[in-house]
């Protein structure tokens, strides 16, 4: 299924690591449904680890996601006029992404 079927989302195995924002699925479990975020992949304040930061958290209330939390990714947006004020994107469908086999 190419990225156009899916809404335009693509696998998280290809997302862009390279500090640019980026929208996620951020994948619906106990806390409630799925959601989109903007993240960046960058190492926090004094970690030379890099991970998924949310950004729109101050340095004191990081958020940071694991990989098995996020679904899929696109690119963030470029602004139009007919864009502004548009809301996000819906949720990647967690199906269109799940790994087929057994992974033996």
């Amino acid at each position: 299924m190419a990225g156009s079927e899916k809404g335009g989302w693509l696998p998280m195995a290809d997302a862009r690591r390279n500090g640019e924002r980026i929208l996620v699925t951020v994948r619906g479990g106990e806390q409630g449904p799925a959601e989109v975020d903007t993240v960046r992949f960058q190492a926090p304040r004094g970690s030379g680890e890099k991970a998924w930061m949310a950004t729109d958290m101050g340095p004191d209330g990081l958020v940071t996601y694991d990989e098995d939390e996020l679904v899929a990714w696109m690119p963030w947006p470029e602004p139009t006029p007919e864009s502004a004020g548009s809301p996000l994107p819906a949720p990647a469908d967690e199906a269109d992404f799940e790994e087929q086999g057994s992974g033996i």
